[in-house]
């Protein structure tokens, strides 16, 4: 009898803990509706969707990090960092090659290869120099962000007018009124789910973060597995910076502040363990909805400055790494 009401608490544990980030996306909404007759429609919803779009790409990417029992404070200036230089690229190449698609592409690849690049160095100085990943990105979170103060000037680096008419339709245009934004976060959503869930990849980040030891001795090359999580990760930012720069076209020191804790805060809300082992991509969806929404309450809302926002996401990771602690320590 006893055997069974533990497995019955255990079980009610376990669903609650993957009910948990739903019901509260579900109570959110429901509050949002209440304060506001606006919160529910279509041009708000799809604002909401576009926005958390840069983010989202970027978390899905933090989830596997995290998952392997790594972590990257360096997103947000990277992303900085990319968006100016991919907009140097453009505004460099434009008198020879004219505004078109043909320059869009060449700034796109830019993105991409900076991402991968700056992907790559964060995981060759994590796994094969064995340094923290805390004092590595700590570090990078600084250099790219020097980098871009220095590329602006200390101020703003802006895209060529001729050129922001060519590349506006990236964030502003979709398909059946679903802007692109959207549609690349629920792909690359969809792909981090299928990855995490059916792939060997995701087994093996899991892995990894769970127990290094156990998983060499189960012949998993520890150190690509890391590293791969930091190359994906740092490719997402690109991608993301590709649908971040028609939205305002220009970069500046202030570009992704605070990107990164939106985007740990994100997955850690999702039910992915800070120290590794477990990751889960959908549940970093709707973490990262949860954020957008709070975002999008507080200035719908005179009830609180929405300049706490920073501050609300700083309770909610405090909250639920202290929520997975107890877990942890019940079992």
């Amino acid at each position: 009898m006893a055997m069974a009401q533990m497995t019955q608490t255990a079980k009610i544990s376990v669903d609650l803990k993957v009910l948990g980030p739903i019901l509260a996306l579900v109570a959110l909404i429901i509050v949002g509706a209440l304060l506001n007759g606006n919160f529910l429609s279509a041009g708000n919803i799809s604002n909401v969707l576009s926005r958390s779009a840069f983010i989202g790409i970027i978390a899905v990417g933090m989830t596997f990090v995290i998952t392997s029992g790594g972590l990257d404070l360096s997103v947000g200036s990277m992303a900085a960092f990319i968006a100016g230089l991919m907009i140097l690229v453009m505004n460099g190449l434009l008198p020879s090659m004219g505004a078109g698609w043909p320059l869009v592409m060449v700034g796109m690849v830019t993105a991409i290869v900076a991402g991968t690049a700056a992907g790559f160095i964060n995981g060759f100085l994590i796994t094969n120099m064995r340094i923290e990943a805390f004092i590595v990105t700590l570090g990078t979170m600084g250099i790219y962000r020097s980098l871009v103060t220095w590329l602006a000037d200390g101020g703003t680096l802006s895209l060529d007018f001729g050129m922001r008419s060519v590349i506006r339709p990236i964030y502003f245009d979709g398909i059946l009124g679903v802007s692109w934004p959207i549609l690349v976060f629920a792909l690359v959503a969809i792909c981090g789910e299928v990855v995490m869930r059916r792939a060997a990849f995701g087994r093996h980040a899991a892995a990894v973060g769970s127990n290094d030891q156990v998983a060499r001795y189960s012949s998993v090359n520890v150190n690509r597995v890391r590293m791969m999580t930091y190359v994906m990760l740092g490719v997402l930012v690109g991608i993301a910076t590709i649908m971040y720069v028609p939205r305002l076209g220009s970069a500046s020191p202030s570009t992704g502040v605070l990107w990164e804790l939106e985007a740990i805060a994100a997955v850690i809300i999702g039910g992915t363990m800070l120290k590794g082992g477990f990751g889960r991509v959908w549940g970093t969806v709707i973490g990262v909805l949860i954020l957008s929404l709070i975002d999008n309450i507080l200035n719908l809302t005179d009830g609180v400055s929405p300049y706490l926002n920073g501050a609300i996401q700083g309770v909610i990771i405090i909250l639920a790494v202290i929520l997975q602690r107890d877990k942890k320590a019940e079992g």
